[in-house]
C-alpha cells in the first residue's frame, strides 16, 4: 500500500500518523501537486493529496475516505474513533473544525502565494480569514473544556487531526492565528508533536500541496 503526498499538507500527514497508530504497513511517496504534477498524474489523473494505491492497485483519495478504510483494515479492537454514540459525536464536531481550519489556511494561503496580487480579492481574503479564526476559536473552547488525549495508546482522530491542523497554520499563518491566544490547543499540539509516530511523518516539503 502507497500513501502518496507531500508531508506539508496537513491532510497527507494526518493519514501518515493514523495509519502509525492503527499499526498500517505502507510506503510513503512523496510526489507533489506541483513540482511532480506530471508523476502524481499517472498515479491518480485527478492529482489530489493524499492519495492511497491500495495492495490491488484501486486508488483512493480524500483524507477522511482513506482514513474510513484504514479505520476498517485495522486490527481488532484498534481504531482511532471512540465508539459510544456520545463521544463519537464530540469527536467528529473536533475534527470537523480542524478540517475546516486547513481547509481555511489552504485557501489563504493559494490566494497569496498563487495568484497575482493585482488579482487577489481582499473581501474574499477577509471572509475566509473570519472562517478561519472562527474555527480556531470554538476549538480553542472545546480543547479547553475538555482537553484531547495525546499518549499513543489513547490519542484520538480528534487529537491527531487538530494537533495536524495546529502545526500547519502554525507554519503557513502564525501573524493571521496568533499562538498566544490559543493556549491549550498549542499545548495539546505540542504534547502529540512528541509521539513517535508525530516524529515519523515531520511536515516538511517544498510548498503547500493540501488537498483534502
Amino acid at each position: 500500500m502507497q500513501l502518496i503526498g507531500m508531508l506539508d499538507s496537513p491532510y497527507v500527514r494526518r493519514v501518515a500518523i493514523s495509519l502509525r497508530f492503527l499499526g498500517i504497513p505502507f510506503e510513503h511517496r512523496a510526489v507533489s501537486v506541483f513540482t511532480t504534477f506530471d508523476q502524481f498524474r499517472q498515479i491518480n489523473p485527478v492529482v489530489k493529496a493524499p492519495s492511497l494505491v491500495c495492495d490491488d492497485g484501486e486508488v483512493l483519495m480524500d483524507s477522511t475516505l482513506i482514513l474510513d478504510y484504514a479505520e476498517a483494515l485495522a486490527a481488532t479492537g484498534r481504531s482511532l474513533m471512540p465508539s459510544g454514540i456520545a463521544e463519537r459525536q464530540h469527536a467528529l464536531r473536533i475534527i470537523g473544525l480542524a478540517l475546516a481550519a486547513c481547509e481555511k489556511t489552504v485557501q489563504i494561503v493559494y490566494e497569496r502565494n498563487l495568484r497575482p496580487r493585482e488579482k487577489q480579492h481582499e473581501p474574499w481574503i477577509d471572509r475566509v480569514q473570519g472562517q478561519l479564526l472562527a474555527a480556531y476559536a470554538d476549538l480553542e473552547r472545546e480543547v479547553h473544556r475538555k482537553p484531547l488525549q495525546t499518549s499513543n495508546k489513547s490519542i484520538t482522530q480528534a487529537g491527531i487531526t487538530s494537533a495536524v491542523a495546529w502545526r500547519f497554520t502554525q507554519m503557513m499563518l502564525p501573524v493571521v492565528v496568533t499562538a498566544s491566544e490559543y493556549p491549550a490547543l498549542g499545548a495539546h499540539s505540542a504534547r502529540a508533536e512528541q509521539l513517535a509516530e508525530f516524529i515519523a511523518a515531520p511536515p516538511i516539503g517544498p510548498g503547500v500541496t493540501a488537498s483534502s
